[in-house]
């Protein structure tokens, strides 16, 4: 990729993204490439422009000791006495040209329109997180548009500093039909305030304190808490394993929290009869031996989702396997081991391995491949090295929402009933909260089997 083409996308992107607290409006008339002797008021006047509507346009102007530079692109706004007939969520037609030929046209004629309020900045992971969803979300959107949706995105960056009671008085946030953010709790109830009033559809994409969702008919929120996780694990531990031998294996790890885990499962064990054995990863090789069934097949649950205890465990199961041909053992892990797969593939499959999780990010997928071929060639960087990845969940999301809201409208409320996708990473289920809003109940077992296969056991 050349220079000059990595700062195309680059600016197309800074078009996208608001630096600031207000709304930055995804209408523009053109990008235009910078030239020999250019200058800011020439540029204006060749396109009918105020000096002042053209640093508006392009904030990076204002920056003190900004030049313009050869080769440079910069975002050509129309004239404030006039508008665009429609606004779509879409790149220049050059890049449209890289992406996809062909652009259907708008069957029906309708816009979405979509709002944005996250910490869209470079500043600490909070801004770089919520700045990867978004470029995701821009991705998606840009899928459908080609697709033939019209999209009318605006953008609020909204820090974790930040009053979303200035934000809440644009405009252009109560013009939206469906609103994502916040990513802070304490924004989560005024956005919820403003959304029930105005009849908007809130989508809360990540983790949050509170129960918002059980007031507001509008809300769907994606996050499950770790109580809820935590049931659903060991729901589907009972109903898969219920004829095994559970053998639980103290790690030794001070800092674990998954105590909240493996007593919940204990008690449900209890009270079901089950008899299950304890040993810890220290014992001795005999002592150790002695806690596995040569009768039942065992399903072992480790008390720490840590990857070096885990290295320990494996080892030292592989050590009691190799001694004891006649056990037979599996393993039920936590979400957090999904990270480890690259060096604990071979091992997950040698011990038919269960994990619990709310979604799957498969990196030899070709639609995993294609979004993420897709995010390098847009924004020149890779994503970061998280799970899930955020990318991935925005254009999930996009994707989700916007199809379920041009098709159904009002009345759209993400149940499998009215699902129209089929997510790359993030699965989607919701459920109505009592009387009020919609909560994603997504749940899988993510399954490493004995024949080398990965497959997603959906609850």
């Amino acid at each position: 990729m050349t220079k000059a083409i990595l700062r195309y996308l680059l600016m197309l992107f800074a078009v996208f993204v608001c630096t600031t607290v207000m709304a930055q409006n995804l209408k523009w008339r053109d990008m235009y490439q910078v030239k020999k002797k250019d200058t800011i008021f020439g540029i204006a006047k060749n396109f009918g422009l105020t000096v002042e509507e053209l640093i508006n346009a392009n904030p990076e102007m204002k920056v003190a000791g900004y030049e313009l530079k050869k080769g440079d692109y910069i975002f050509i706004p129309y004239p404030s006495n006039t508008a665009p007939k429609t606004a779509t969520a879409q790149p220049s037609t050059a890049v449209q040209t890289q992406i996809a030929p062909k652009v259907v046209q708008n069957p029906v004629g309708k816009t979405i329109r979509v709002g944005v309020v996250l910490p869209l900045h470079d500043v600490d992971g909070d801004g770089k997180r919520a700045t990867e969803y978004y470029r995701g979300f821009l991705m998606g959107c840009d899928s459908l548009k080609q697709m033939g949706y019209s999209i009318d995105i605006r953008a609020w960056n909204v820090p974790i500093d930040g009053d979303i009671r200035a934000t809440l008085q644009e405009s252009g946030l109560r013009n939206c039909d469906i609103i994502f953010g916040p990513l802070y709790t304490k924004q989560v109830k005024p956005l919820s305030d403003f959304c029930k009033s105005a009849g908007i559809k809130l989508v809360i994409p990540f983790s949050i304190w509170g129960d918002e969702v059980s007031r507001n008919t509008e809300i769907f929120q994606i996050y499950q808490s770790a109580d809820e996780i935590n049931n659903a694990s060991i729901d589907a531990f009972l109903e898969r394993f219920g004829n095994q031998h559970p053998v639980f294996i103290d790690c030794n790890d001070s800092t674990s929290k998954k105590g909240i885990f493996t007593f919940g499962l204990r008690n449900r064990l209890n009270n079901r009869g089950v008899s299950y054995s304890i040993t810890n990863l220290k014992s001795s090789e005999e002592l150790f031996a002695k806690a596995f069934s040569r009768t039942q097949p065992n399903i072992v649950v480790l008390n720490t989702g840590r990857s070096p205890e885990l290295s320990v465990a494996m080892a030292k199961l592989k050590g009691l396997v190799a001694s004891n041909p006649g056990i037979v053992v599996s393993l039920f892990g936590y979400t957090e081991w999904l990270m480890y797969t690259r060096n604990n593939l071979d091992n997950f499959f040698t011990f038919n391995t269960h994990i619990p999780s709310t979604f799957y990010y498969n990196p030899v997928s070709a639609r995993t491949q294609n979004i993420e071929n897709g995010y390098r060639r847009w924004f020149g960087l890779e994503t970061l090295y998280a799970m899930p990845k955020f990318a991935l969940m925005g254009y999930d999301h996009a994707q989700f929402f916007i199809r379920g809201v041009y098709k159904y409208g009002k009345a759209f409320n993400g149940t499998k009933a009215q699902n129209t996708y089929t997510p790359v990473q993030t699965p989607l289920d919701f459920r109505r909260v009592g009387t009020g809003g919609m909560q994603n109940k997504a749940f899988m077992l993510v399954h490493y089997t004995n024949g080398k296969r990965i497959e997603l056991i959906n609850y």
